[in-house]
């Protein structure tokens, strides 16, 4: 899938849909909440049971209904058992829609305001007045998802199936700021993921390993003692969910992207030690369109950003340089591991049939396609 649904992209194999997948597999599958895969008619959306969110009291008032209805279906969940001694399987999909922009102003549900006067802006963020007032916005909205997701827990352990389930808690992409979402850094590609197994567990802690939210649906196979099919990608995280510390199931991880809300393809790999971006476009200069209209984005636009040009290919050695501010892409030192990091990202886009393998790759005739330099996504 290379762009949004909801501006006329579609996913290639909808049946291939890890919601599909359980379904036909004898599982009630559920949504709560947004996703992202699937827009327009409902009947085409892989799940059993859909639950209409508050829409018309905006995002706080939606976030707030998600998890009403998600701990609504797990008390219907715990009633089956019940009645009948036994439950189906179930996958239970909680779309958050925080903290996505526009952030909230704190209700009844935070416990406090963050105050703008003492909050670091994120990495990469101009700071000032207005800026940290945005950043605040953004912890408020963390707040609330956060408040959500631990009434869904609450029930979850309230309940007699919460020993049979695997919660899994991750985002899409990077923060709604600036250099953070849509791009294939860590500060865009690096996001949360939580994983509580089943049964009486005791948490294992933080694991240092590369993965992808490619190796989430052997993960939930591999736990639920299911047939990988022939097509599935990615690798079981199982063997990172024990006692040893030091298991490496990746040696590298890739990323893309290809339409947001305009057209600005590029490529990742990454390793534990570096990371090559490639863009595949002739235009060196950043695409506004694709950075969510906010204080901060103004911030830079005032500054002169749209002037600053970019590489079409980017190195960066995460140890020396975390951030990835340091573009050494020239440097003669690192000349060799440029070269296998190429031939790396080059054999993924032919294996995966990459499309930018052929050249610029069309958007579909019924997508929403915002011109590189328009300004407002919006």
């Amino acid at each position: 899938m290379l762009g949004l649904a909801h501006r006329g992209f579609s996913l290639y194999h909808p049946r291939q849909h890890l919601a599909a997948y359980l379904g036909e597999h004898g599982w009630h599958t559920a949504l709560a909440g947004i996703q992202h895969l699937h827009f327009g008619d409902e009947q085409e959306r892989p799940y059993s049971e859909l639950m209409a969110a508050e829409k018309d009291k905006g995002w706080t008032a939606h976030d707030s209904s998600v998890a009403d209805n998600a701990c609504a279906f797990l008390s219907r969940m715990q009633a089956k058992q019940d009645a009948t001694g036994s439950t189906t399987p179930f996958f239970l999909d909680c779309g958050f829609w925080y903290p996505h922009r526009p952030f909230p102003e704190p209700d009844d549900k935070v416990a406090r305001s963050p105050s703008a006067d003492f909050v670091a802006t994120p990495f990469g963020s101009f700071d000032s007045a207005a800026t940290r007032a945005d950043t605040a916005g953004f912890l408020a909205a963390v707040m609330h998802m956060d408040a959500c997701v631990g009434e869904v827990l609450d029930a979850l352990d309230a309940s007699s199936v919460r020993d049979d389930t695997l919660v899994i808690f991750t985002v899409d992409h990077g923060i709604a700021f600036p250099g953070h979402k849509c791009q294939l850094t860590d500060r865009g590609t690096g996001v949360a993921l939580m994983i509580r197994l089943p049964g009486d567990s005791k948490a294992i802690g933080t694991r240092q390993a590369l993965v992808s939210h490619l190796d989430l649906f052997p993960t939930i196979c591999d736990l639920a003692d299911l047939d990988q099919p022939d097509w599935l990608e990615g690798v079981s995280l199982r063997p990172l969910l024990g006692a040893d510390n030091d298991t490496e199931l990746r040696d590298e991880v890739f990323s893309e992207v290809t339409y947001h809300a305009a057209y600005e393809p590029q490529r990742s790999v990454r390793t534990s030690s570096h990371r090559l971006v490639q863009r595949f476009d002739n235009d060196p200069l950043p695409v506004p369109a694709n950075v969510d209209d906010s204080a901060s984005k103004s911030a830079l636009l005032d500054a002169g950003w749209l002037q600053h040009h970019r590489r079409s290919v980017e190195l960066y050695d995460l140890k020396l340089d975390p951030q990835e501010t340091e573009n050494r892409i020239d440097d003669p030192a690192l000349a060799t591991l440029r070269s296998e990091l190429e031939q790396r990202l080059e054999k993924w886009m032919r294996d995966t049939d990459d499309p930018l393998l052929s050249g610029p790759v069309p958007a579909p005739n019924s997508a929403i396609v915002d011109p590189r330099d328009r300004i407002s996504p919006s």
